[in-house]
This record gives C-alpha cells, sequence and structure tokens, in this order.
C-alpha cells in the first residue's frame, strides 16, 4: 500500500502550548506520508477524543500519540495510564514530549509503558532537531499499527 493512495497517518498531539502545537505540526506536515493531525489541549480533552465511541463524528483512533505531561485538567501521567489500561487503546505508541527531566517521570511513564521519553530542548533549533528527528524515527522508520488495521 503506497503513500498516496494509503489512509493517512492519524496523529494525537497532546499540547497545552500554542507555539509547540504550530510548530511541531508544521514539522509533521513536512513528510512524504500523509498525516492527520488531531490536537488536544489538555488532558481531559484528550480523553473525551480517545474514548468518544458514541459520536459519529468522533476523531478517528490514533495511530501516534505526542504527549506532554505537564497538561491543565488531566496532566499527561494520568492520560497515558489511563491509555495503556485500555483495551482498544493500549497498542497506539505514545511518545512523551515534555519539559520535565524529573527522573520519577521517566520511571513513571515508562512503567506505564511509554514507548519513548524526550525532553524538550529550550533551544529553538534544538527543538526543531528532536521534532525532525521524531518525525523520522515514527513516521519513516517505524511500522505502526495502524487505525484501519485494527
Amino acid at each position: 500500500m503506497d503513500s498516496i493512495n494509503a489512509q493517512p497517518l492519524e496523529i494525537l498531539l497532546v499540547e497545552d502550548n500554542p507555539g509547540d502545537i504550530r510548530l511541531i505540526k508544521e514539522i509533521l506536515k513536512e513528510t512524504k506520508i500523509r498525516t492527520n493531525i488531531q490536537v488536544a489541549m489538555d488532558g481531559e480533552a484528550a480523553l473525551k477524543l480517545l474514548f468518544n465511541t458514541e459520536n459519529l463524528n468522533a476523531a478517528p483512533r490514533p495511530d501516534l500519540i505526542l504527549l506532554d505531561l505537564n497538561l491543565p485538567k488531566i496532566d499527561g501521567r494520568e492520560l497515558l495510564s489511563e491509555i495503556k489500561c485500555s483495551e482498544n487503546l493500549k497498542s497506539i505508541p505514545v511518545v512523551i514530549l515534555t519539559t520535565s527531566t524529573a527522573e520519577e517521570d521517566i520511571i513513571e511513564t515508562y512503567n506505564n509503558h511509554a514507548n519513548s521519553y524526550i525532553t524538550k530542548p529550550v533551544d529553538l533549533d534544538h527543538f526543531i532537531r528532536v521534532v525532525e528527528s521524531i518525525k523520522d524515527f515514527w513516521l519513516s522508520i517505524v511500522k505502526l499499527p495502524r487505525s484501519d488495521e485494527t
């Protein structure tokens, strides 16, 4: 199945910083693979997107989740736990992309089955390189369990 005719790769970006959202979306769109990026600006909104099975207009199941930990309402730690405890969602890879460098966050997220933990660089050029690395690895190298194949 070539990327031109394939369903777009569904990405859920859970991030509350508008500047980071804009930059991440721009970088992820620069790929040969078609992507559809849904944004949730807090953990509660992400839960509604992920678990809203009654709404016929609900967002499609993501193929990949990029998750900040420090979110309003429901934080990323709790959201990760909810995702990985769900039979329907636990196979979705979750990439933690956060400012937290706390060892306990790193340990807790891996114990809750995060697929990778990346600390956001403060420097813009480094931040761009990090997101490009995520894009290159997760969208080009890794074989994801596609939502249209489950």
